[in-house]
Formats: structure tokens, C-alpha cells, sequence
């Protein structure tokens, strides 16, 4: 058996939740981080907040947080209900997601190692945690570096970074695998933008860290 940690991005959380029960099914211990971008984007615009970078980081204020945390929430809440009674919700800054605050970006945090009780719980009672992603304090974090820092602390077998692209993009073709060094190389040379940056960051620090990492079909190694 495997302890298996599946991130799902926003964009296509609830059509691959396949990946998720898949392994469920098989035997593995599966927990879920999703994101929840553009719920989030969508809102902020509905709601006529303004989006302010700081060196090309979205900075949050309350009011952004506010409409974070209520988009992941209802995201997370959305993919439970559509993965059956066996899945259950877990927002992060209730059951102990840690992160080291990042003053200069408002109320945004660092994602730290988590070993959360509850998801242990979960998991031992063969339930699929769908863990939201937001840090005590509340902070907001990023969902790809916030699912690395867990499954770290959870010690998982695999992360799999579950998108709407199939792999990393090298050179006009799609990796089967990319060097954890590499992939900080062409992400430090602007190489990348955009939302596979953040997924590229957060499988090389956990494969570093001895997690088998995978973006779609490219796997990323140590």
C-alpha cells in the first residue's frame, strides 16, 4: 500500500477526480489538495477587488483572503460531495497546515512540513481527506507548494500534480522526466510562466525531499 498525495488544480478539479478514487480503489492511501484559481480570479472580479502584485506575487489583504478562503472552501466542498461518503473535507487552517508568514505580500504564508492529526485520522479510518488549502492565521499559500509541504510531512510514496496540461513542456516536446536541478535552471532563466512555475518549484522540492513527484506524465527526479 502507498500513501499517495493528488493535487488538483481548479480548473479541472472535479473532472480528475478519476486519479484520485482510482488509487483509492486500488488500496492506497489517498489524500486530495486542490486549488481553486480561477473560482478565485472570478470573484475578485465579481466583487470589484482590486489585484495588486509584489515583485510579480499576488499580495493579499483581508478582503482577498476572504474570497479565498470562501472559493477553496466551496471547491473543496464540491469535489467531497461529488467523490462520495467516503471523502471528507479538511480545511487547512483548522487542522493545522502551517506556514511561515510572508509579511511583505499581506497575509500570504510560506508552506511548512504538515503531519495534520486529522488527515492521519482520516486515513487510518479509510477515508480520502480532500484537504483546502489555506494555513493558520489564516494565510493564504499556494495549493501546488502547500501540497508538496504535505506530503512531505506526511511522508507520501507520490504527489501527483494533476492539470490541464499533460506534462512539462521542454523544447517543444513533453518531458518524460526533468532533473529537479533543471527544472529550477529553465524556471530561474524565465524559461517558464504562468501556473506550471509554482508546479515545476514544488515537485523538485519534494522529490528532493524523497517524494516521488509527477506533473502529468513527466516525472521529476532527485
Amino acid at each position: 500500500m502507498s500513501r499517495v498525495l493528488v493535487k488538483l488544480g481548479g480548473r479541472v478539479a472535479a473532472s480528475a477526480l478519476g486519479h484520485a478514487l482510482e488509487h483509492h480503489r486500488a488500496g492506497d492511501e489517498v489524500v486530495v489538495v486542490h486549488g481553486a484559481g480561477p473560482q478565485i480570479s472570478a470573484e475578485l472580479e465579481r466583487r470589484g477587488l482590486r489585484v495588486r502584485f509584489v515583485e510579480g506575487r499576488r499580495f493579499t489583504d483581508a478582503a482577498t483572503l476572504e474570497v479565498v478562503r470562501e472559493s477553496l472552501v466551496s471547491v473543496g466542498a464540491g469535489l467531497v460531495a461529488a467523490m462520495g461518503p467516503h471523502a471528507v473535507q479538511l480545511v487547512g487552517d483548522e487542522i493545522g497546515l502551517r506556514a511561515e508568514p510572508v509579511p511583505a505580500l499581506g497575509l500570504v504564508g510560506e508552506p511548512l512540513p504538515s503531519r495534520p492529526s486529522a488527515v492521519l485520522k482520516a486515513l487510518g479510518r479509510g477515508r480520502l481527506p480532500v484537504v483546502t488549502p489555506v494555513a493558520v492565521g489564516p494565510l493564504n499559500v499556494n495549493a501546488d507548494e502547500a501540497a508538496s509541504a504535505l506530503a512531505v510531512g506526511l511522508g507520501a510514496d507520490r504527489i501527483l500534480f494533476v492539470s490541464d496540461v499533460p506534462g512539462v513542456l521542454v523544447e517543444g516536446s513533453v518531458a518524460r522526466t526533468l532533473h529537479a536541478d533543471r527544472a529550477s535552471e529553465l524556471v530561474a532563466s524565465g524559461a517558464f510562466d504562468g501556473g506550471i512555475v509554482p508546479k515545476l518549484l514544488a515537485a523538485a522540492r519534494a522529490a528532493r525531499m524523497g517524494v516521488r513527484a509527477e506533473i502529468g506524465v513527466t516525472e521529476v527526479l532527485a
